[in-house]
């Protein structure tokens, strides 16, 4: 009995480890098809384009990952996953295309958007309102 006391102490610390430690910013790799990376904005960046972008930022995005794109909105801790800072260079360097097919896919905590913003005109303006939180 007493060897197994040591496994289970090593065993129960593990366990304490993992559930309680913090989120990693480690991001598992998020595939996009080539079709996608290689899909160009077709909207401008302009006034109307970043006004529709941040309506829709903030009905359905502000919530996780916050009001300036540093994934710390109020529903954040609750996730899985890190919902990723959208500032850092990491994020900004990735294609429009890689950033519209993600939020329309989904993929764990992230929901799909292809029904709640079916409009690509929209989906794009958003892209479009990602891009200023350089």
């Amino acid at each position: 009995m007493k060897t197994k006391a040591p496994v289970l102490i090593a065993t129960l610390v593990a366990f304490a480890l993992f559930a309680f430690a913090p989120k990693s910013d480690f991001q598992k790799p998020w595939p996009v098809p080539d079709a996608w990376k290689n899909k160009v904005n077709p909207i401008k960046g302009d006034a109307a384009s970043l006004e529709k972008g941040k309506a829709l930022w903030s009905q359905h995005c502000k919530s996780c990952h916050g009001s300036k794109g540093k994934g710390d909105g109020p529903k954040a801790s609750q996730l899985d996953t890190e919902p990723g800072d959208f500032t850092k260079a990491s994020f900004q360097s990735q294609t429009d295309g890689a950033l519209y097919y993600k939020t329309n896919a989904g993929r764990d905590d992230m929901p799909s958007y292809k029904t709640k913003i079916p409009d690509a005109n929209d989906n794009w303006a958003l892209v479009n309102y990602m891009r200023t939180f350089k």
